[in-house]
């Protein structure tokens, strides 16, 4: 059984197919047994469970590893 995965909040995460409006990117802003991810393309915000995000997941960005954002 594979280690589970620990998602951070702030995390950007690279999905392997893409979201309708074409971005593969997604921030998750939401923890718990379902996770809250929001889509950097268009800020649309999902839950999905933890178990299904973590087969979908294609790479993880660690939140400390982002460029500041903000002036």
């Amino acid at each position: 059984m594979p280690a589970p995965i620990n998602f951070q909040l702030g995390d950007v995460l690279r999905l392997r197919k893409p979201h309708p409006c074409g971005g593969h990117e997604w921030q998750v802003v939401r923890l718990g047994a379902d996770i809250g991810i929001r889509c950097l393309t268009c800020q649309r915000r999902i839950l999905i469970p933890r178990q299904k995000l973590a087969k979908r997941v294609k790479s993880i960005t660690p939140a400390s590893d982002q460029p500041a954002s903000g002036p």
